[in-house]
């Protein structure tokens, strides 16, 4: 004959079986805190990224720049004309028989009634 005894679990078992469970439950709660909140959160990655988004879109800017200014040195070692072009423009240099006449927009002319925008 089989003797099968068939005890009910002690209480003292299910006490540490719920214990064992809370702290379980404890643990997870606090590491699902720090995931989503946390110093290396979820949250903390999403600003990094937008910074590092950001940081990618001036750096191509400032490259945007850096060739246009490689370009001018290029052209301005090398090209006659555009050195030229760019003394004219710049310094306000003139060949000779030339007049130059510099316009300011935000000095009214002498004797000039101011346009008030109507027709």
């Amino acid at each position: 004959m089989i003797n099968a005894r068939t005890t009910a679990p002690s209480s003292g078992a299910t006490l540490w079986k719920m214990v064992i469970l809370l702290i379980a439950l404890i643990v997870n709660a606090i590491l699902f805190s720090r995931l989503v909140w946390g110093p290396q959160s979820l949250v903390s990655y999403r600003e990094l990224a937008s910074q590092h988004a950001e940081l990618v879109r001036e750096r191509d800017r400032f490259d945007a720049v850096n060739a246009g200014l490689s370009r001018e040195i290029r052209l301005l070692q090398s090209d006659e004309k555009y050195v030229e072009k760019m003394i004219r423009q710049r310094l306000n240099f003139v060949r000779d028989n030339e007049i130059l006449y510099l316009f300011t927009e935000d000095a009214p002319t002498r004797g000039a009634v101011p346009h008030d925008g109507k027709n």
